[in-house]
């Protein structure tokens, strides 16, 4: 099963809070959570607890999206199999929603909570205080201590945010939808010659790739701390991903025909971000991510959505 980390403000969904305030429905998860499926007499006998019960705790979970169902053919008639929905659960307080100058709306995502990830080593992630977990082990990626994360790097994959849709609890509609972020290749070592192609995705649409010259070491980042070695990445470049009705554009630069209707904003309650390098990539080379702390800029992943 590939990692699916659900990141959960209880201000904004207080049914999964709800889901998860029961020892049995929390026992349900944990023992779904490798990704096998099993029916309800499955779950029963592994729990010792009655059929009726774990069925009523599936309903609360389903509901709530921790867990989905399937019905599948049996022996006699047909039988409801269940799977996590994902392996990992975090509970964090976002207070980083502002009023754009223009009128619109910013969001400030720090790097370490993606809500879903796939790497492939060489790969690792630093806080301003240093390594976080092991280095070029993907499983890392997992740490809880990743919230703190201001540098992050892996070869092949992605990591995917999920940003609320605050035009849907504003009633506005967006002209425009932009990302910024500090990028570089990741190469072991640096190199300035060293193309990567790196591309987005916005709600499961592949909006264009933008091709990084190279991973930057020749300086220190003006941000990077004293204890990172001047061998590693230092700096990125701060690329503006914008959709808007023409098209999908990377610094005023035209990417791909992809327009913000394409996206489906008004469908959905998030807007889902993905990030990464694509296993079939022309340049496969790799992603630096820079956050607070490291690079040049000092910020989070910056949404900002002009209404």
């Amino acid at each position: 099963m590939s990692t699916k980390i659900l990141v959960v403000d209880p201000a904004e969904r207080p049914d999964i809070i709800r889901g998860l305030a029961s020892e049995v429905r929390v026992a349900i998860l944990k023992l779904l959570r490798n990704g096998e499926e099993r029916n309800v007499n499955q779950i029963a006998d592994a729990l010792r607890l009655p059929q009726s019960t774990v069925s009523s705790n599936l309903q609360i979970l389903e509901d709530a999206g921790l867990v989905t169902t399937e019905s599948k053919k049996a022996r006699k008639g047909s039988q409801k199999v269940c799977r996590t929905a994902f392996t990992d659960i975090l509970v964090g307080f976002r207070d980083d929603v502002s009023a754009a100058s223009d009128g619109g709306i910013e969001v400030s995502m720090p790097l370490g909570l993606y809500t879903v990830c796939e790497v492939s080593g060489p790969c690792g992630l630093c806080s301003v205080e240093g390594v976080i977990g092991l280095l070029d082990v993907p499983d890392t990626f997992l740490e809880p201590d990743r919230m703190k994360a201001g540098l992050l790097w892996f070869t092949r994959g992605f990591v995917e945010y999920q940003f609320p849709n605050n035009t849907k609890l504003n009633r506005t509609r967006p002209k425009a939808l932009e990302f910024s972020m500090e990028l570089s290749s990741e190469v072991p070592g640096t190199a300035a010659d060293w193309p990567s192609d790196i591309f987005l995705e916005v709600n499961g649409v592949h909006v264009g790739t933008w091709t990084s010259p190279g991973d930057f070491g020749d300086k220190r980042g003006v941000y990077t701390p004293n204890w990172w070695k001047l061998a590693g990445s230092q700096y990125g470049k701060l690329k503006n991903w914008r959709v808007n009705g023409d098209g999908s554009f990377v610094d005023g630069m035209r990417i791909s025909d992809v327009t913000l209707d394409d996206l489906l904003i008004d469908q959905h309650r998030s807007i889902r971000m993905r990030i990464g390098v694509k296993e079939d990539a022309n340049h496969p080379g790799g992603i630096n991510i820079f956050g607070r702390g490291f690079g040049n800029y000092d910020q989070d992943i910056v949404l900002r959505i002009a209404t």
